[in-house]
């Protein structure tokens, strides 16, 4: 398992460990480490489930540390970038992926899961490059493969849920329409994944996913937020216009200072969000497709920001907080 101390790996650890199978997390050591890493809570948590301090980066260290002549059926992959910004996606989402398939292969493993993304059908940036150069790999590597392409995240459409709260208005692109998505939850993605081992019909197949229920936009998103707070629905227009002039401004820059090419390749990952939908492409319309992107679990959106404003804790979302 890789990617196990974020939160669709935990989920992930999880769902695997509660259908029998034995878990083995490789998980990046930290300086200092005695115990306290996050993998080790976690494997104390979950039956079924341990680690392994494996520099995944480090060719030899997945040998020794991690595969370390054991017999392993399958790889499942939650890893990505943290970022998405250039050096960090070839590093992590093709060249550490690369050194996890060519281990894997040696060690006589039968099967990769990955966790991908729907974005990556129309590749305009540095990560979407990255992970689709690894999943041509991968379908080439002779190993059975399960390609997931998940759509939005829980946690990537939870960062404005403090903001309502608190009274201030839900910031929408544009009139908030422009973009569509069928958001899933860490636990449904994590039984899919699980499927995927079981399932022939998952098998050496690119598979996009969404959650269940018809596909939103970021308006009935802030719309369901103020109802739930028993609010009336106040929205702030950010034009795209604006997204382009900052990445205008800190591509030139970034010719001077090399720092701020990173930054507008972030400003490109923010705009590319905006105004592309996490649904099906269809490659012949150019048109995103609600009703081809397939469907699984039980747990809606709506369902967690109920339990978020009822108490419930929300997710870190890390490098990856927008709002």
């Amino acid at each position: 398992m890789l990617g196990a101390t974020g939160t669709i790996g935990r989920a992930t650890s999880v769902a695997l460990a509660r259908r029998g199978y034995e878990v083995v997390s490789f998980v990046r050591p930290r300086a200092g480490d005695d115990g306290g890493h996050p993998a080790a809570a976690a494997s104390r948590r979950s039956e079924g489930v341990s680690f392994r301090m494996v520099d995944v980066s480090d060719p030899a260290s997945l040998t020794r540390d991690g595969f370390s002549g054991a017999p392993f059926d399958a790889v499942v992959s939650c890893l990505a970038s943290r970022t998405g910004a250039p050096h960090d996606a070839w590093a992590i989402d093709y060249r550490t992926h690369m050194n996890v398939l060519d281990a894997a292969q040696r060690a006589g493993v039968a099967h990769f899961v990955l966790v991908s993304a729907i974005c990556v059908q129309k590749p305009l940036l540095a990560f979407q490059q990255a992970k689709l150069a690894f999943e041509a790999a991968l379908m080439a590597s002779g190993l059975r493969y399960s390609i997931v392409r998940p759509t939005a995240f829980f946690k990537s459409l939870s960062g404005q849920i403090e903001r309502v709260r608190n009274g201030r208005p839900f910031l929408i692109f544009g009139d908030g329409t422009l973009t569509s998505c069928k958001p899933i939850s860490d636990d449904d993605l994590g039984d899919y994944l699980v499927r995927c081992l079981e399932d022939a019909g998952c098998w050496n197949r690119i598979l996009p996913i969404g959650g269940p229920g018809d596909a939103i936009t970021p308006r009935q998103q802030g719309e369901a937020l103020f109802a739930l707070l028993g609010r009336q629905p106040r929205f702030r227009s950010v034009p795209i216009a604006l997204l382009d002039g900052i990445i205008g401004s800190l591509g030139t820059l970034g010719r001077v200072v090399p720092s701020l090419r990173a930054k507008a390749e972030l400003a490109r990952i923010g705009r590319y969000y905006a105004t592309e939908s996490m649904l099906v492409l269809n490659s012949q319309t150019g048109r995103y497709d609600a009703d081809a992107t397939p469907s699984t679990g039980t747990e809606t959106l709506f369902e967690f920001y109920r339990s978020v404003l009822a108490g419930g804790a929300l997710p870190d979302r890390g490098d990856h907080a927008v709002f």
